[in-house]
C-alpha cells in the first residue's frame, strides 16, 4: 500500500525548498485533477511527490547511474541527462523502496519525456509537472483549463507547448517526446 506521508517525508528530505516547494504544486494540482477525472487521488499525489527524487542529483553522477542500471536507451539520454531523473527514481523506488504499482512507477519515469499510450495517471503527473499553480508562463492558464476540461486533449495541449518551447530555444527534442505527441494527436482523430 503507497503511504503519501513517506513519500512527503522522501521528497522534503531529498529536495532542495525551490524543488520542494514545486513537488508540493505538482501534488496539489495532480490531486485535484485526479478527482476530477476519476483517477485514485492518493495514487496521483503519491507519484507528484517522488517524481523529482533524483533530479537534483548531479547530472554526472545520473549518468553513471543510469549507465549502471541499464537506463540508456536512446543516445539522446546521455546527451541530454536532465531526462534522466524520471528514469532514475522509478527504478530507485521500485528496487530500493519496494513500490510495486507499475502505472505510478510508469508515471514517475515519463514525466519529463511522454511516452507513446501514456495512461491517465502518466498525462496527469506530466502534465500537472508542467502547469502546477508555481510555474508562470504566458498560456499557462489555459493549459490548466484544458486540463480540466479533458485530460487527454489538456495532455497534448502540454506537449505542444513542450515542442514549441524546445524549438523555439534551440533544444533537441527527445525522439520519445515525438512519439507521445504522435501518439496522443492520433488519439484525437
Amino acid at each position: 500500500m503507497l503511504d503519501v506521508r513517506v513519500a512527503l517525508d522522501l521528497a522534503a528530505r531529498s529536495l532542495s525548498p525551490g524543488r520542494f516547494r514545486h513537488t508540493l504544486g505538482v501534488a496539489a494540482l495532480a490531486e485535484e485533477l485526479a478527482s476530477k477525472h476519476g483517477i485514485d487521488p492518493l495514487k496521483a499525489k503519491y507519484a507528484a511527490l517522488v517524481h523529482d527524487l533524483a533530479k537534483e542529483i548531479p547530472t554526472v553522477q545520473q549518468v553513471k547511474l543510469a549507465r549502471r542500471w541499464n537506463l540508456l536507451v536512446y543516445p539522446e539520454d546521455e546527451a541530454n541527462p536532465a531526462v534522466l531523473h524520471g528514469p532514475l527514481a522509478a527504478y530507485w523506488l521500485a528496487h530500493c523502496v519496494g513500490v510495486k504499482d507499475e502505472d505510478l512507477l510508469a508515471a514517475v519515469a515519463h514525466h519529463t519525456l511522454g511516452v507513446p499510450q501514456m495512461s491517465q495517471l502518466e498525462m496527469l503527473i506530466y502534465s500537472a509537472d508542467l502547469v502546477e499553480p508555481n510555474r508562470n508562463f504566458p498560456r499557462v492558464d489555459n493549459l490548466r483549463k484544458a486540463l480540466y476540461h479533458s485530460l487527454e486533449e489538456g495532455t497534448l495541449a502540454c506537449v505542444e507547448h513542450t515542442l514549441q518551447y524546445l524549438e523555439d530555444s534551440n533544444r533537441p527534442v527527445h525522439p520519445l517526446t515525438h512519439l507521445a505527441h504522435e501518439d496522443l494527436r492520433r488519439r484525437q482523430g
